[in-house]
């Protein structure tokens, strides 16, 4: 039987029409009818392929953006039109003159430009156009959003080459900024579906797996939510419970994570707890008083509370959780959460409220957007944005108080960044939560975090394998970038210094290889390269650094040691990176090593360290 398509799409806007004219007015329903019979009649040559009429694709887009986003006429009625302009011939400027400028506006940023020439590429060119937007308006990005999540849900008609480019565009980039714009419930959605298109064998074994596991899992499930509702309700609280059971995607990934198989996943689903929203003030009272009446029903797994009530994370979600000892003896996570929680946390930034935490997370990804909009040499377009889309963060504190969201897996050094610019750049150390650290140590949430800074300090380029925020990896890159470049090479071996009789060898990649005349490696490769020998001018560089060691021979006395580093570190104003002793039948031999810019300043501090009284012998040594 052949589907009556044209009753199909009838049906199912007419059902969105009914269900906005309980909320619009009557003058926005009508131009949602309008928007609707002007995409039908532009698109009405054309079919998707499956073989259905295309405005099937615009209508299902706008019904997710009124149903599942929640937003209002003019977003819908974008999401009717979103593909006119692309793939018909009406302009921007027929849907201005149709159905207004915000409209139109909404409808140009989700077409994809045509261009002769791509600045990096057709796709990444597209995503920049996409996040341009949010400086102006955040609901351009939702619209987009419902279109990738109607193009996922219908992937099954698209050959399978044209899936794996989709479903990684959606892994990629749409599931992340998903996340990032607090809609969880789509972030989700979209993992699994690309999952399922990229991994079809992995994905449909979890989905059995998961099946079993909760057929299995049910009775004690039921019977455990069953005690908590009966526990709140003679507790004066009304409450629901949900049984949130993880998808394939999150169940892989934790399987990934932690090198295990299914069986010892430890967290395959979570217990949630919604109560009935109150008063904004009495929410957090609400949930500590839920934790309280379970807490003396149930054991309470140390250290498993977190109170992303107070500390949302930056996507906005909120809720207080704890894990809990059923009577089968299993740890059971919960989620304790009011209605707005819930609401929000399924909405994400389209969510009608005043949270601080949202409004900070769109003025701090803008302000990243505009960084990128114009990014440094050397750095990747796509790179900066998928290093500001981490799924996970933690919530970090100045000395002051001040709030500080940052990735996971951050160091003291994204912090310093974070704080400021130049901040970042003369890092010195960091104090972490009173202790003294290296500013490439590892944040933990909650931690209060002081940086520590030196005119002297400056980045270096194996800083970047100690960041993870595009702010810092950005500066640090341009940093190093920039710093003038020695064109020579020294010898790993004999370690030359500026002053030093040297001889230079030119490398196949046209940088000189500097040797001691001395050196052995330089006497081998005179005798088998001498045609790359060439004259060097291997002078003193004020930015140059070379790391030296020398060995001191003296009787040892007190104060010997005080002496020498007081010579090297005030005196000399040298940068002192080691030092060890010897001491034996009161002679004590010091290996010191520290940092010079040229033989001449290396001759000087060993003379000055000679005159020291006791010191018999300075001598520089090989670093090995």
């Amino acid at each position: 039987m052949e589907t009556n398509y044209d009753a199909l799409i009838q049906a199912s806007a007419d059902e969105l029409f009914q269900r906005m004219s309980l909320k619009e007015e009557r003058e926005d329903v009508e131009r949602l009818r309008a928007a609707f019979e002007f995409a039908r009649e532009a698109h009405s040559p054309q079919r998707r392929k499956s073989g259905e009429p295309y405005i099937i694709h615009p209508v299902n887009v706008a019904r997710i953006v009124a149903e599942e986003l929640e937003l209002g006429a003019d977003p819908i009625i974008a999401a009717f039109l979103h593909d006119v302009v692309e793939d018909t011939p009406y302009t921007i400027e027929d849907i201005k003159e149709r159905f207004g400028e915000n409209v139109a506006f909404l409808v140009g940023v989700v077409t994809k430009e045509k261009k002769d020439k791509y600045v990096q590429s057709k796709q990444v060119d597209n995503f920049r156009q996409i996040l341009a937007s949010m400086q102006y308006d955040v609901r351009a990005l939702l619209i987009k959003l419902a279109d990738r999540l109607h193009n996922m849900r219908t992937l099954d008609s698209m050959r399978a080459d044209k899936q794996m480019k989709i479903a990684g565009e959606t892994d990629y980039f749409y599931a992340p900024l998903a996340n990032r714009l607090g809609l969880y419930h789509v972030k989700t959605e979209l993992e699994n579906l690309s999952f399922r298109y990229r991994c079809p064998r992995e994905y449909s074994l979890l989905e059995r797996l998961l099946a079993e596991e909760f057929e299995a899992e049910s009775p004690h499930i039921k019977a455990f939510t069953t005690k908590i509702e009966n526990l709140l309700a003679a507790g004066g609280i009304k409450a629901r419970t949900e049984v949130r059971y993880r998808k394939p995607y999150s169940i892989w990934m934790k399987m990934h994570a932690k090198g295990c198989d299914f069986a010892h996943v430890d967290t395959k689903y979570y217990v949630r707890v919604v109560y009935q929203t109150v008063e904004p003030w009495s929410e957090k009272d609400t949930s500590l008083r839920i934790y309280s009446i379970l807490t003396d029903a149930f054991k309470e797994r140390p250290g498993s509370v977190s109170n992303y009530i107070d500390a949302p994370k930056e996507n906005g979600y909120q809720s207080f959780q704890v894990k809990l000892l059923s009577e089968k003896g299993k740890w059971e996570e919960l989620h304790i959460s009011s209605e707005r929680m819930v609401r929000n946390g399924r909405l994400g930034c389209a969510a009608e409220r005043t949270d601080e935490n949202i409004q900070a997370w769109l003025d701090k990804f803008n302000e990243v957007l505009k960084e990128m909009a114009d990014p440094e040499e050397g750095m990747d377009f796509m790179e900066g944005v998928t290093s500001s889309f981490y799924y996970d963060d933690i919530m970090v504190f100045t000395p002051k108080g001040k709030c500080i969201i940052l990735p996971k897996g951050a160091t003291a050094l994204d912090f310093a960044f974070e704080i400021h610019t130049n901040i970042g750049l003369h890092a010195h150390y960091a104090r972490i939560n009173g202790k003294l650290c290296s500013v490439k140590t590892v944040l933990r949430r909650g931690d209060c975090v002081e940086i520590g800074t030196s005119e002297t300090a400056e980045p270096q380029q194996e800083w970047l394998d100690h960041v993870l925020t595009y702010k810092a990896r950005k500066y640090i890159s341009s940093y190093v970038s920039h710093k003038a470049k020695s064109c020579f090479v020294r010898c790993p071996n004999c370690h030359p210094l500026p002053g030093d009789e040297v001889i230079g060898f030119k490398n196949p990649d046209g940088s000189i290889q500097v040797h001691k005349r001395n050196c052995q490696t330089a006497i081998r490769l005179a005798s088998q390269h001498g045609d790359s020998i060439v004259a060097v001018n291997f002078e003193d560089e004020c930015s140059c650094l070379y790391p030296v060691r020398i060995s001191v021979r003296a009787i040892d006395r007190y104060h010997l040691l005080s002496d020498l580093v007081d010579c090297i570190t005030e005196q000399l104003r040298l940068s002192m990176i080691g030092l060890r002793t010897e001491t034996a039948d009161n002679i004590g031999v010091c290996t010191i090593d520290f940092a010079v810019h040229s033989m001449t300043e290396l001759e000087k501090a060993m003379s000055s360290i000679g005159a020291i009284p006791g010191v018999d012998e300075v001598q520089r040594i090989d670093i090995e």
